[in-house]
């Protein structure tokens, strides 16, 4: 009673942090495409008049909810500081920290079923919570530095660069972690760099202008600069981030044999469509770019399509009951996948899906061989050791009619 309320508390947990989080990205997602839409879409006022004399580098003009709006962008700051001054922080901060409460909750307090792959790498728990921890760090420092050096100086080439070290540390954290942890820690790293991105360059340059400007002094337009770079690097992270935020719905993704490399397509697909939009809200239409994410991702959906089913099984062996294949999922699936799941760590059968009786099984039967058969990603990790012959006597219970 005491394990089952413990895992009915960390569900509930696990529950409200994760809505917490999607709230809180939501927030801070769209207020970097908005504040990059605005820097894009502004206009710089006439020569010679008042606003620019104040030293607004540009305006636009704006209606919505019943209302309009004049927002204006300063070269470098208002000759007067406002007394009121809106930061944009939490926003990110607590989407960060409620990211990493979820790593906590639903990958590290389990660690064994959720990160480790013993057909992948043969790893402790600690092992496996250290590499990822481990990447979160790196990530950012590696990134910190190449934005600090002189090819900081060059923002296509920097692009270059940290995709094929993030698509580096995919491939690493493969070799190590179960498909779906690797993608999560990639998402939490990128994460971490633009959370970093906030709190280490974007709000302390701010503070250093608006220091300034309350000692009297000029502000240096460098902080500006710098903040302005960090932000559009975010913006062209965030729809990687959105799909691996996802992507533990898509076993299809994350649990194919080169799962770093279906990733690096769907990312580098992700970062050509945001280019799109970025161009477009400065006037410029350039169709190629989202063309060629969406012929990336029709690519990488070709490539990782489910083998025909001929090639997955025999069907000439002996005919297969359902008696035979609920033996099997009650060895290898029922722990989770039940009324009462006796794996440590679920409160309930995951997605929903129970298969202990033989009316659940023929419910759930183009999932089990989905999951089971073509994908291989269930059991996670293969934790309760399902074989190659009891995936193919699946195959032939279902490829039979599933009777």
């Amino acid at each position: 009673m005491e394990a089952l309320l413990l895992n009915y508390g960390v569900e509930w947990l696990n529950l409200l942090v994760r809505w917490l989080h999607l709230i809180t990205g939501i927030a801070w997602i769209g207020a970097s495409f908005y504040f990059v839409w605005l820097d894009n879409s502004i206009r710089p006022p006439r020569p010679g008049s008042e606003l620019e004399k104040a030293g607004v580098s540009g305006e636009l003009w704006a209606v919505h909810g019943g209302g309009f709006y004049n927002p204006q962008k300063y070269l470098v700051a208002p000759k007067q500081l406002p007394e009121e001054l809106h930061w944009f922080k939490w926003e990110a901060y607590s989407t960060w920290l409620s990211g990493f409460a979820m790593l906590f909750i639903v990958y590290y307090f389990n660690a064994p079923a959720m990160m480790i792959d013993k057909s992948v790498a043969d790893i402790s728990s600690a092992q496996a919570i250290g590499i990822g921890l481990g990447t979160l760090v790196t990530g950012w420092i590696v990134y910190d530095l190449l934005c600090k050096s002189p090819l900081g100086q060059h923002d296509g080439l920097l692009g270059i660069v940290m995709y094929l070290l993030i698509v580096l540390a995919a491939f690493v954290l493969s070799k190590f972690l179960g498909g779906r942890a690797a993608y999560i820690h990639v998402g939490a790293m990128i994460g971490t760099i633009m959370v970093g991105n906030v709190l280490m360059q974007i709000i302390p340059g701010q503070r250093k202008l608006v220091d300034a400007m309350k000692a009297g002094k000029t502000p240096d337009p460098i902080y500006g600069k710098r903040g302005k770079q960090r932000s559009v690097h975010n913006n062209y992270f965030t729809l990687p981030v959105l799909f691996i935020m996802i992507s533990n719905h898509y076993a299809m993704t994350y649990n194919h044999a080169n799962n770093w490399l279906v990733l690096a397509g769907i990312m580098a697909a992700g970062v050509l469509i945001r280019h799109f939009f970025n161009l477009r809200h400065k006037g410029r239409i350039a169709w190629g770019y989202p063309a060629a994410g969406v012929a990336l991702l029709l690519v990488v959906a070709v490539a990782i399509a489910p083998r025909p089913a001929a090639k997955l099984s025999s069907s000439d062996g002996a005919p297969v009951d359902i008696a035979q294949v609920q033996g099997v999922i009650a060895q290898r699936c029922a722990v989770c996948h039940s009324d009462k799941p006796t794996q440590p760590g679920f409160a309930t059968a995951p997605a929903g899906v129970m298969l202990h009786t033989h009316a659940l099984l023929r419910q759930h039967a183009d999932r089990v061989y989905r999951q089971a058969v073509q994908l291989r990603s269930m059991p996670i990790g293969n934790l309760t050791n399902m074989t190659d012959e009891e995936r193919a006597l699946i195959a032939r219970w279902y490829e039979s009619g599933a009777k």
